[in-house]
């Protein structure tokens, strides 16, 4: 079959076509009234008690107060609008507002929902809400980096001097714990590495928290399969601990002249050390290092609750990933540990709802690490000495 001819035209025809000028069709203004469509769209299939209180309902969806949430838009605002918005419109063919392009990936994270679940209640397409959560989770890595960082010896010193008004620890500079991220993987990225002892596929992360159950360093990226202590020792703080470097700062005069150094307190998954504190282990104990482990215990629960605060705010954390890019993980689990402390230091209370009801870490037993340094326990020794010192001199006469 011949080609089809083509159509003859007339001069006026061509001419006119050469003096047009070729406007692209632009998307309508940016979608700046995005949380009166969510609400109006998504507050009826909740908790009905929500529909009566947007401001409830804000915290709700994406888990810190409006005020909370505009400090978070002006962190990435710039990473976000600097960026090509290709292909970041909605099905009104509006340009994704930063503040509706948060909105999406704090929901994602928030209810740890699916992306096309989280794409309905927003009206844009799954891969719109992988790329803009992606864009989010890049952006704060870099730009919330001053809310997660070691604190300075001023901070240290109101840190210890809170954890003992709480507790009666002196020079107890936090707690730590760790907890497994569940995830399922293809069967050519399976290995021993990443199956932990329930069985189950999982990259670990380890806290330290202050007394606002703050974290104040994170370790994460290594396989499920690994034991707290291994993690702890793999980690760089670790090494700056063991260097002299961390926990080595101002060391604490008690009565009698005994003095006791910087340290954190752990549970018996993790070594005694000098600078880490571990309860004892033995049943019958006496009444005095019975009483140390309770208090003990008491304050490394800062830990236990900051990580079900963290899963619980951050579902993402406490869902089974599906098939996650374990280079990226990491970073998705730092941004939700950066959120937790985000929404503690701009006083956002936590709903009572929100954290998990049971542990952290539910179905995983601890396991019992055996290490004990000598120096280590000289410390927790004195702590009981301490501890019960104290009790006898509060005591009434």
């Amino acid at each position: 079959m011949a080609p089809p001819k083509k159509s003859k035209k007339s001069k006026k025809d061509r001419k006119l076509k050469k003096n047009l000028s070729l406007v692209p069709v632009e998307p309508k203004a940016a979608d700046s009234d995005w949380w009166d469509s969510f609400w109006q769209k998504n507050s009826s299939t909740q908790d009905t008690s929500l529909s009566n209180d947007e401001e409830e309902g804000f915290k709700y969806f994406f888990r810190v107060s409006k005020k909370t949430f505009d400090y978070i838009c002006s962190l990435v605002r710039e990473d976000l609008v600097s960026r090509p918005p290709s292909g970041l419109i909605n099905i009104e063919g509006r340009l994704l507002s930063v503040e509706k392009q948060v909105a999406i990936a704090l929901r994602r994270l928030a209810s740890g929902e699916s992306q096309v679940s989280v794409g309905a209640a927003f009206g844009v397409g799954q891969s719109t809400v992988s790329q803009v959560t992606w864009r989010f989770i890049e952006a704060l890595e870099e730009r919330a980096k001053h809310h997660l960082k070691w604190p300075d010896s001023n901070r240290m010193e109101e840190i210890k001097s809170k954890l003992e008004e709480a507790f009666g620890l002196p020079n107890c500079c936090g707690a730590i714990d760790g907890t497994h991220i569940i995830m399922t993987l293809p069967t050519v990225q399976t290995s021993d590495d990443w199956c932990d002892l329930e069985d189950n596929y999982s990259m670990l992360l380890q806290g330290i928290v202050d007394h606002e159950m703050r974290f104040l360093d994170i370790v994460t990226g290594w396989p499920g399969g690994m034991t707290v202590s291994r993690l702890l020792k793999c980690s760089g703080f670790f090494k700056l601990c063991e260097g002299g470097q961390r926990l080595n700062d101002n060391v604490r005069t008690l009565s009698g002249g005994v003095e006791i150094r910087e340290y954190l307190v752990g549970g018996v998954g993790y070594p005694l050390l000098p600078w880490l504190i571990t309860p004892y282990e033995s049943n019958g104990l006496p009444a005095s290092i019975s009483a140390f482990n309770a208090v003990h215990g008491a304050a490394r629960s800062l830990a236990v609750t900051a990580f079900s605060q963290l899963k619980g705010t951050w579902r993402i954390l406490n869902k089974v990933m599906w098939r996650p890019d374990k280079r990226k993980l990491p970073s998705i689990i730092l941004v939700c540990c950066l959120l937790h402390n985000i929404r503690i230091d701009s006083g956002d209370i936590l709903q009572p709802d929100v954290a998990l009801s049971g542990h952290h870490d539910s179905g995983y037993g601890e396991q019992c690490c055996r290490q004990v340094d000598l120096l280590g326990r000289t410390v927790r020794d004195i702590l009981v000495k301490h501890l019960l010192h104290s009790k006898q001199t509060a005591a009434p006469k």
